[in-house]
């Protein structure tokens, strides 16, 4: 149902509407019988399912979060279900309520609920207990192909938001301690009346916390949190490429209210290599060779991420000819198998010969061209005898 006003702040807006239309009963997946314990239980199952702290960026559970708030706003009061009983949505409108305008006017008004499961509130002030996860950071760190192949340990130095040391994440100077606010005495939310019904909104003076803080800590200046600087090892497992994500756990910024703290994703970047590329767990290089090595055959040393290996150069090679060596590749970050390395080929021609070189391959090249004259006959010939046939 569109347009319908949304009380949000104190402030009302037309661009939200309550639930969608959608029963009441039905979001809550209760019947119309159902006693308050009933509409309770299923509300903490869904309030469970699809908060927001464990659905982060989850537009879909935000919106089934919110509907289910609003539905058990109206089910759980005896007026408001009521007049929804008999005259459905459109009786609440034109009795004032419109449904909750954020996530904070929520968990001020179901505190209870939210203390019960999530281990947040104090004394029924909902939004100064509430803990809050610390954000997740990101960092974007370059190594080398060599590092990506076998696996390597660093240091790096991540600056983030950690509790503050003097005031211990309290945000109060120590030896003081925050007041309970007087514009909303402690609740976190100040309230006033709307048609039939009393619409509570988040505290402006305290936003929600319930306290204020008279003397703030000096370090942080009442946040509770500092900026610092940290040295955090990374240990890079071997066969990582470019793209690939690592997370260590609790080292993003601290967690607010005794909220856990973020995680710290490492994304990875691989620098290229002189000799080698590579595909997927295989490596791939380019050996160049004489005419006489591929003609005659040969043995070469070849690099490897290893170490120098010999390659067997067989008589008659042809240019973009590949070899192979099994196991001298990537290790699989899955199994740790390792892949193979590819060595393609790359015939030269000489651009400066002697005399006597030049003398020799003319000559080769007489008996060269006597051979493929008579491979020609040979071929016009069998051709004209089956074309006379």
């Amino acid at each position: 149902m569109g347009g319908f006003p949304f009380v949000e702040d104190g402030k009302v807006t037309s661009d939200k509407s309550m639930a969608n239309t959608r029963a009441y009963y039905e979001v809550l997946g209760v019947d119309r019988s159902a006693s308050d314990a009933d509409i309770k239980k299923a509300y903490r199952k869904l309030a469970l399912a699809f908060h927001p702290d464990k659905n982060p960026g989850n537009q879909e559970a935000e919106e089934k979060f919110k509907e289910a708030a609003e539905a058990y706003e109206v089910l759980r009061d005896e007026k408001k279900r009521g007049i929804y009983d008999q005259y459905g949505h459109q009786g609440l409108e034109g009795a004032g309520f419109s449904g909750f305008g954020g996530f904070e006017d929520i968990f001020s008004s179901f505190g209870d609920i939210f203390e019960d499961f999530f281990g947040f509130g104090s004394g029924g002030h909902a939004g100064r207990g509430r803990a809050r996860r610390g954000s997740d950071l990101r960092y974007d760190l370059t190594i080398s192909f060599m590092d990506a192949a076998f696996g390597t340990e660093t240091e790096i130095d991540v600056e983030k938001m950690e509790s503050c040391s003097t005031c211990e994440g309290s945000g109060c100077e120590p030896g003081t301690y925050p007041e309970t606010c007087s514009s909303c005495n402690g609740h976190g939310q100040v309230s006033r009346s709307q048609g039939f019904f009393t619409v509570r909104t988040t505290c402006p003076t305290c936003r929600g916390a319930g306290q204020t803080i008279v003397s703030p800590c000096k370090s942080c200046r009442g946040a509770g949190q500092v900026k610092t600087s940290k040295k955090v090892s990374v240990k890079i497992p071997g066969g990582v490429d470019s793209g690939s994500r690592l997370r260590l756990s609790g080292e993003g910024e601290a967690g607010q209210s005794g909220g856990p703290n973020g995680d710290l994703y490492i994304f990875i970047h691989v620098q290229q290599h002189d000799f080698f590329a590579r595909n997927n767990t295989d490596i791939i290089c380019e050996i160049p060779i004489s005419f006489v090595q591929a003609t005659l055959g040969d043995e070469i040393q070849v690099p490897t991420l290893n170490g120098q290996k010999v390659l067997k150069i067989r008589k008659g090679t042809q240019p973009g000819e590949s070899y192979r060596f099994r196991g001298e590749g990537i290790p699989s970050l899955r199994t740790g198998r390792r892949g193979d390395q590819l060595i393609q080929i790359a015939v030269k021609t000489p651009t400066h010969i002697s005399k006597k070189q030049e003398s020799l391959l003319r000559e080769f090249a007489k008996l060269e061209a006597n051979r493929i004259s008579d491979k020609l006959k040979n071929i016009f010939k069998g051709g004209a005898e089956r074309a006379a046939r």
